[in-house]
C-alpha cells in the first residue's frame, strides 16, 4: 500500500512556470500504431514509447498491490473470485498492462506467501511469493498484457523516503534489481523496473535526511541512485525500460512552517510526484531510449492539497502538472507513465480532478501512459476499481478511464455481422488435463482446437459430469452448470474462435474427480 503526501511550500510563481513549459510535444504527426501492447520489447522515441518494429504504444494499465505486504502476494487470492478470473477482467475493462508493487522481504530465499484461498485458487497452494508471480506473468502475457514490476518498500513494514535503509542496503536493492531482470530474461511480457516507490522528504531544512533531486550529494540524490541501478540492471537485460518517480521536495528536506517566513519555503509536492528538477538533473542511462519518468498524482482522499481550494480550481490543474512533470512529455523529453493516481471520487472535487487529469494526460496511441490505483478495493485512502467481491466493477470510476483504455493485444476479436458461425460436426478436438485434486474437488483444464475452415463465432464449449459432480468456479470463459451440463461462454473480449485456434478453461469442481464427457464446441461434437 502506499502513503502519498505532500509536504510545504505553496505553488509560486506557477503561471510563469508554465509559460516555458506549455509546449506543443514534437511528434509524429502520423505515428504507426500498435494493437494493444505491441510487439516485443519497447523501447522510447521523444515522448513515446514504441515497441519493437517502432510502432507506438501507450500503457493503459493498473495496480494490482500485496507483493509488498505481510501477504507477500497479490491481496485478492483470499477471495471467490479465481486470480485468472480477476486477470480476465483488467484484460475485458482494457487494462493492458499490469504494474506489480513488492518488497524486497517477498524475494527473499524461504518467503512464504499468505492469504491464498486453497479452495479456488488450489494452484497456488505451496508456491513461493515469486512463484505465483509467475504464474501471474505468464497468464498475462497470455493475454497480451505486459508487466511493470514496482520496488514499493524495502520492507513489509512499510515505505522508505531513501531507496536503503539501516536493514536493506543500496546493494541489496540493486541485486534484487539484477536477480529479477535475470529471472524474467527473454520475457517480454516483462518491460520494465520501477526503481523505488515514491522518494520523499525527511527532516527539516537545512537538515534534510530525505531524497533530493539534483542536490549532488550520493547519500540522498535519487536522481544519481536511479542511474546507479537503471545501469546495473540494463547491464544485465538491456531490453528492459527503466521507469523513474519523482521526489517530494527537490532538497529532499522539509520547509519550518513554524518559522512564519514562507518567502523561502520550497514548493513541493505528492510523494514521488515532484520531477520539476528532471528537466535540469535527467537521469542518464548507459543504454538510449530506455528511461520512462513516472510520477504519481492523487486528489483530496488522499490529502488537501491547496490547490483544490483555489478560486480557479479545476482550472489551475494543468499549470501545477505541468510544473512537475508535464513538461517532460510537452518538451519530448522522455515518456510519461503516472504509476499511480487514484481516488475514492467521495468528494465531488476528485470526481472533477480525475476528468480532468485524464483529459489531459490526451487521448488516442500517443497520450500518456498510466497505471491506475488500483485493481485492490481495499485500499484504504482511494478504494478500487474491483468492488469488495473482488469480482464486480465501480462502474463511476470505469466510465471516467474507459474512454482512454487501449485493450491489450490478444484482447479478442470484434464480432462478425450475420450472426453466430458453428463449425461442421468432427471440426474440433477436445483434451482434458487434471491440474490438482483434494478431499471433496479437483481442478481441470479443458482445451478444445477449432479444427475446421472457419472461425466460430461466438464460441461455447459444452461438456457433461456425471451426477453429483458441481462447478465451483470457472474462467477464461463465462462457464455455468444446468444438470449435468457445463457451459463455457465465450468472453465479450473475446468471442470468435479463429481456424486452428484453440481455448483453454479451467475450472474447480465439487465431487469425485472426473473427465468431462461428450465436449462440443458451438454444439458440434469434437
Amino acid at each position: 500500500m502506499f502513503r502519498p503526501q505532500a509536504f510545504g511550500g505553496a505553488v509560486t510563481a506557477l503561471a510563469t512556470v508554465a509559460a516555458g513549459v506549455f509546449l506543443a510535444a514534437a511528434v509524429n504527426s502520423s505515428p504507426a500504431v500498435a494493437a494493444g501492447t505491441g510487439t516485443g520489447y519497447l523501447h522510447t522515441n521523444g515522448n513515446q514509447i514504441v515497441d519493437s518494429t517502432g510502432a507506438t504504444v501507450r500503457l493503459t494499465g493498473i495496480n494490482w498491490f500485496g507483493m509488498e505486504t505481510d501477504n507477500k502476494t497479490f491481496h485478492g487470492l483470499w477471495s471467490n473470485n479465481p486470480w485468472r478470473g480477476q486477470l480476465d477482467t483488467m484484460a475485458r475493462l482494457g487494462y493492458n498492462t499490469l504494474r506489480v508493487p513488492y518488497s524486497n522481504d517477498a524475494l527473499k530465499a524461504g518467503a512464504t506467501a499468505s492469504g491464498v484461498n486453497d479452495f479456488v485458487n488450489p494452484d497456488l497452494v505451496g508456491l513461493s511469493p515469486l512463484q505465483i508471480l509467475d504464474k501471474v506473468i505468464d497468464y498475462a502475457g497470455s493475454k497480451g498484457m505486459r508487466i511493470i514490476l514496482d520496488r514499493h518498500r524495502p520492507t513489509s513494514a512499510g515505505q522508505s523516503p531513501l531507496w536503503y535503509t539501516s536493514t536493506v542496503s543500496e546493494a541489496t536493492w540493486i541485486n534484487d534489481w539484477k536477480m529479477l531482470a535475470q529471472r524474467y530474461a527473454g520475457n517480454p511480457t516483462v518491460i520494465g523496473a520501477d526503481l523505488h516507490n515514491e522518494p520523499h522528504a525527511e527532516g527539516t531544512n537545512p537538515a534534510a535526511t530525505g531524497a533530493c533531486w539534483g542536490c549532488g550529494d550520493t547519500t540522498r540524490d535519487w536522481r544519481l541512485a536511479a542511474e546507479r541501478a537503471g545501469n546495473a540492471i540494463l547491464g544485465v537485460q538491456p531490453n528492459w525500460l527503466i521507469f523513474v518517480e519523482g521526489v517530494s521536495c527537490p532538497s529532499g528536506g522539509l520547509s519550518n512552517v513554524w518559522d512564519g517566513d514562507t518567502s523561502n519555503d520550497e514548493d513541493c509536492g505528492w510523494w514521488g510526484g515532484n520531477l520539476s528538477k528532471a528537466g535540469q538533473f535527467p537521469v542518464r542511462l548507459s543504454v538510449p531510449n530506455r528511461l520512462v519518468y513516472s510520477p504519481h498524482e492523487y486528489a483530496t482522499s488522499v490529502y488537501r492539497q491547496t490547490w483544490f481550494d483555489a478560486p480557479d480550481y479545476p482550472a489551475n490543474m494543468p499549470a501545477i502538472w505541468d510544473k512537475y512533470w508535464g513538461y517532460l512529455y510537452k518538451q519530448n523529453i522522455a515518456p510519461i507513465m503516472m504509476g499511480e493516481f487514484g481516488s475514492t471520487l467521495a468528494d465531488p472535487k476528485d470526481r472533477v480532478w480525475l476528468e480532468r487529469l485524464m483529459a489531459y494526460t490526451g487521448t488516442g496511441v500517443t497520450g500518456m501512459s498510466f497505471t491506475y490505483w488500483s485493481w485492490n478495493p481495499n485500499s484504504g485512502d482511494t478504494g478500487g476499481i474491483a468492488l469488495d467481491d473482488w469480482t464486480n466493477v465501480n462502474t463511476t470510476k470505469q466510465a471516467i478511464l474507459q474512454p482512454y483504455l487501449i485493450p491489450p493485444t490478444g484482447g479478442g476479436t470484434p464480432p462478425t455481422t450475420g450472426g453466430p458461425t458453428n463449425p461442421p460436426p468432427g471440426a474440433c478436438t477436445a483434451t482434458y488435463r487434471q491440474v490438482n485434486a483434494w478431499q471433496g474437488g479437483f481442478q481441470g483444464e479443458v482445451t478444445v482446437k477449432n479444427t475446421g475452415s472457419a472461425a466460430v463465432n461466438p464460441w461455447s464449449v459444452t461438456w457433461t459430469w456425471p451426477s453429483g459432480v458441481t462447478l465451483g468456479s470457472g474462467w477464461n470463459a463465462t462457464v455455468t452448470q444446468s444438470g449435468t451440463t457445463v457451459t463455457a461462454a465465450a468472453p465479450s473480449h473475446a468471442p470468435s474462435l479463429p481456424a486452428g485456434g484453440s481455448v483453454t478453461v479451467g475450472f474447480t469442481a465439487n465431487g469425485t474427480a472426473s473427465a468431462p464427457g461428450t465436449v462440443k464446441l458451438g454444439g458440434a461434437s469434437c
